[in-house]
């Protein structure tokens, strides 16, 4: 009991000095944390009861303060639309054939370039050889009938024929020329004309030739293949001198749109932008993207643009009248933008403000702010507290 009765004093006063230890620690850390960590944007200014910023006179705030009336200004807000280089429809040939059978010879590869009726490949087709079997026929047809229509004339003129003989004669002829006028067409339809023409080689080849001058882009055949779909190219011929950069606007940007624009053009492969002009805005609207299509021509004559690569268009639009102001003066709190006003000598007020996309380091004030409005230029954040 004694031994215990000893030993509290001193336990008292261990928890004692601990407890005046810390608390004097922290009123140190404390103070030095508040000098040290003193907001800047306290020093030079107040506020009042309306929240209203009072700017101390003649402090180094008030000199560092950019303000200026806000004035209408000309605005012209580029458009810019994703867009992407394509092959002139016109000078984009892919080489078909209406016929199936087993190609023999394939006398041009990707990348050769070609003049127009130049021997591109040939083709072994069955269906050649019963077209020219069909048009054989109907020539052999067609000059019997002319045979017997000569003899029902001569039988006429010598009163020993009937009317009747004459008159079926006559439309024998008439029918064998449709035939062989059907046999021939169909000929033209698989791309083969008569023997004399040279389209057809011995064993029924069919000669398939070069439409335009151009470059084989795209080649798909091979000798000793046998081609049965028809609805596929066997190759493509394209002359890329001259292509389009199709750019697709959305609905919301027709207004800003119209023919002859002109229009800036930059690569993601080339550092160097290209002027341009618009040639066509498409009058129908792509109902699944709500866009619409807008071609524009280039020259292409050095070959640098590649169908499919991928460019931005930028499209100057027409003036109107807008407020501006720099980047600078916007300040963002949370969702909104909001600018400080000077309302009195001195005196600033935050005003939230609804503003266009960035043009050149300035923002238009589509709403919150008026004519002759002064408004700080920069280092509103010092107030965004």
């Amino acid at each position: 009991m004694n031994h215990k009765t000893i030993r509290r004093p001193h336990l008292v006063v261990g928890l004692l000095t601990a407890t005046v230890a810390a608390s004097a620690l922290w009123l140190f850390v404390h103070a030095h944390a508040t000098a040290d960590n003193k907001p800047a944007q306290a020093e030079g200014y107040s506020r009042n009861v309306e929240g209203h910023i009072l700017v101390v006179p003649k402090s180094a705030l008030e000199k560092s303060l950019q303000i200026a009336v806000i004035q209408p200004q000309d605005v012209a807000l580029p458009l810019q639309l994703p867009a992407v280089v394509e092959a002139d429809p016109l000078r984009f040939i892919k080489i078909m054939t209406p016929l199936s059978g087993r190609i023999t010879v394939v006398r041009k590869q990707a990348g050769d370039l070609v003049k127009a009726g130049e021997v591109l490949l040939t083709i072994d087709s069955a269906d050649l050889a019963q077209a020219l079997s069909d048009q054989e026929k109907a020539r052999a047809a067609l000059s019997l009938s002319k045979r017997q229509l000569d003899r029902q004339q001569t039988m006429d003129k010598a009163d020993i024929g009937t009317k009747r003989d004459l008159e079926q004669a006559q439309s024998d002829v008439v029918q064998a020329q449709a035939e062989l006028s059907r046999a021939e067409t169909r000929l033209g339809l698989l791309g083969a004309k008569a023997k004399s023409a040279g389209d057809v080689l011995p064993g029924h080849q069919l000669v398939v030739r070069a439409p335009a001058a151009g470059r084989v882009v795209e080649l798909n055949a091979a000798p000793g293949a046998y081609w049965n779909d028809v609805n596929q190219p066997l190759m493509s011929i394209a002359d890329l001198s001259k292509v389009f950069v199709t750019a697709s606007a959305k609905e919301k940007d027709l207004a800003m749109l119209s023919e002859g624009q002109s229009v800036t053009i930059r690569f993601d492969a080339y550092a160097e932008p290209v002027q341009a002009k618009v040639q066509y805005v498409a009058d129908v609207l792509d109902t699944d993207t709500r866009s619409v299509k807008v071609r524009i021509p280039l020259n292409n004559q050095n070959k640098k643009l590649k169908p499919g690569m991928f460019a931005k268009a930028e499209l100057s639009t027409s003036a109107h009248q807008g407020l501006l102001v720099p980047a600078t003066a916007v300040v963002q709190h949370g969702f909104a933008s909001k600018v400080y006003v000077e309302v009195a000598p001195r005196e600033l007020v935050a005003r939230e403000v609804t503003v266009g996309p960035l043009n050149n380091g300035r923002f238009e004030v589509l709403s919150g702010l008026k004519t002759g409005e002064r408004v700080l230029l920069k280092d509103g954040v010092i107030f965004n507290d």
